[in-house]
């Protein structure tokens, strides 16, 4: 090196995995505990899942033929040289973790709840993310048209609580193991009968649906005419998908019948939905889900049925955007202290330590800044009310309440700071 200090290059964020920061990140926060809570209310407990799992839970729960097995997983061996990969999704992590701790073996159905980041390589764009963030459900144990209608609707419900109006649900059935086997038939041979590249024969051959959500123009094309498996349903299938209508219907959860709906992960049978929003462009899937039949006993347990669904927080926080929505108030706090001298701030602590207790958002001025820049800091928090003590104040047993917003100051006493704050705070919490 020459005399001149080299400048050490600063690290930026891996590609398609974005920042939310204050205070912006509240609204995140905003939708991701909104959604929580929708499923907290209709009885779903809580479960934490492994960040990775053996790829071969995802492999044969997901589907080998899928875009998310075939081209978007992150796989790695690890030191023991086990293949693992980073959860794209939550439902075989779910149900791995039922399975293992035999929570099918207790009261059905088994419903759990989960948040966090699911990881899958594809190109960034905006609501399309390496690492996505995610609200997710499951109920397993119980085929009951009723329980789908509930899951759709506690996903509706999470989304109208965070402010969200401009979406919409769209619904169909992709049938049960009595008629699957015939539309599958029938599709192929209606596929096999059109000019397809090699890679899209070879899917044809795999799981044929997948096909049809092939986003390609030319392809879109081609199968406008395709059979659909709506059109196909045994008695079975209808009855339960018009019993989970008229279950929407009764609550006041509004929806469109899609016939050519194809959700991406093959696993899904009966009732699949998806939850739309024209705002956000071509990545207008804020959320969705389905029946899964099958997919316990493919994975090594019972053959139980289970139906779930994964609510996107990122699209969701893009969609509040696009309709000019802010579910959450940005402030860090809702009051500041302004300390003038040691003692004084020593005092502003433990009121702020009072006030945090009782369930208010405090900060403090720290630096030893003048009551100018300290002021600033308070305006710049978003606070609503201010706390300024100096040493003259202490004397006096006082301490000065202003409002930020109408810059009104009184003085009150210093014992009863607590209660008058939580007082005028109480109307707007």
């Amino acid at each position: 090196m020459t005399g001149d200090t080299q400048r050490i290059q600063p690290f930026a964020a891996p590609k398609g995995v974005p920042d939310y920061l204050p205070p912006d990140s509240a609204t995140f926060v905003a939708v991701r505990d909104g959604l929580t809570a929708a499923a907290r209310a209709a009885g779903y407990g809580h479960i934490e899942l492994p960040i990775f799992e053996d790829t071969a839970l995802f492999a044969r729960g997901v589907g080998e033929s899928t875009d998310v097995v075939s081209k978007e997983m992150y796989t790695f061996a690890d030191k023991g040289d086990r293949s693992v990969t980073l959860r794209p999704e939550g439902t075989a992590g779910v149900m791995r973790a039922v399975i293992e701790h035999s929570l099918d073996r207790g009261a059905l159905p088994v419903k759990v709840s989960y948040s966090g980041p699911f990881f899958r390589y594809e190109r960034p764009q905006a609501g399309r993310y390496r690492q996505l963030q995610q609200v997710g459900v499951e109920a397993i144990g119980v085929d009951d048209p009723a329980l789908d209608a509930e899951v759709i609707a506690v996903a509706d419900r999470g989304f109208r609580s965070v402010g969200l109006t401009g979406f919409r649900l769209e619904l169909t059935s992709l049938g049960d193991e009595t008629c699957r086997p015939q539309y599958r038939e029938l599709l192929q041979d209606f596929l096999f009968g059109l000019d397809l590249d090699e890679d899209t024969r070879r899917r044809a051959e795999i799981n044929p649906l997948r096909v049809l959500d092939d986003k390609r123009p030319h392809v879109r094309e081609m199968t406008a005419d395709a059979p659909l498996m709506m059109d196909h349903l045994s008695e079975s299938a209808r009855v339960h998908f018009d019993t989970v209508r008229a279950h929407l219907d009764a609550m006041g959860v509004p929806y469109v019948v899609n016939p050519r709906m194809v959700r991406g992960l093959d696993y899904y049978t009966k009732t699949t939905f998806e939850f739309v929003h024209d705002g956000l462009g071509a990545q207008s899937g804020i959320g969705g889900g389905g029946r899964y039949d099958g997919l316990m006993a493919q994975l090594g347990g019972q053959p139980l049925s289970g139906i779930g669904f994964g609510l996107g927080v990122d699209r969701t926080v893009l969609a509040l955007a696009a309709e000019g929505v802010t579910p959450a108030s940005t402030a860090r706090c809702e009051v500041y202290g302004v300390p003038m001298g040691p003692e004084a701030k020593l005092r502003l602590a433990v009121i702020a330590q009072e006030l945090r207790a009782a369930g208010v958002r405090v900060d403090l001025a720290y630096g030893d800044r003048g009551m100018k820049g300290a002021m600033k800091g308070a305006d710049r928090s978003g606070a609503r009310l201010a706390l300024v003590l100096g040493d003259r104040d202490l004397e006096a047993g006082e301490i000065g309440l202003k409002d930020l917003a109408t810059g009104e100051q009184s003085s009150i006493p210093l014992s009863e700071a607590t209660a008058r704050v939580r007082a005028t705070l109480s109307p707007v919490s």
